[in-house]
């Protein structure tokens, strides 16, 4: 397989992956958007996935530009690590920031050195870049699903499965 194929792959996969997270964002309602326990309010578990698409989505963490936004202390979903937060990020807030990722995904990862060695973040050793942009992917699906599931505990179901953009 070239490295073109796996480019395309790469951002089809991270594309799709966007839109199902959008999708989840799109569909909470407002109790479901503030719901759940401190640290893992649903719209806390939305920034969390968006922010480290984007976080690691670049070739080292030098290259990362905050969000015009973003706020320290809530990209973390544990307890001890984020005080509860008084306004929560909106959900078109929300929307704009997996939107503005999503525009950077096909020139970025056209970019990236897939043959790197190491990850290029110091807290993912053991792995080259090519590794870690597919556990970036996992990583995004992973809280699509748990999005997902919060939407459909609720009786909110969707369509939310997009195998590829």
């Amino acid at each position: 397989m070239s490295t073109m194929d796996i480019r395309f792959a790469l951002k089809r996969q991270y594309h799709a992956g966007l839109a199902m997270l959008r999708e989840c964002v799109e569909k909470a309602t407002d109790d479901v958007w503030l719901g759940g326990g401190h640290p893992r309010n649903f719209w806390r578990i939305a920034y969390h996935a968006v922010f480290f698409t984007h976080l690691y989505l670049g070739q080292t963490v030098e290259d990362y530009t905050a969000w015009e936004k973003h706020r320290d202390g809530v990209t973390d979903l544990w307890a001890n690590q984020n005080p509860p937060v008084v306004a929560a990020y909106t959900q078109s807030e929300i929307i704009s920031y997996i939107e503005l990722v999503d525009r950077m995904i096909d020139e970025t990862v056209d970019h990236l050195d897939l043959e790197r060695e190491n990850t290029g973040i110091p807290w993912y050793k053991d792995m080259g870049k090519l590794e870690h942009q597919i556990l970036n992917i996992r990583h995004l699906q992973t809280h699509v699903g748990q999005l997902s599931e919060l939407l459909m505990a609720n009786g909110i179901d969707s369509d939310y499965w997009i195998s590829k953009r």
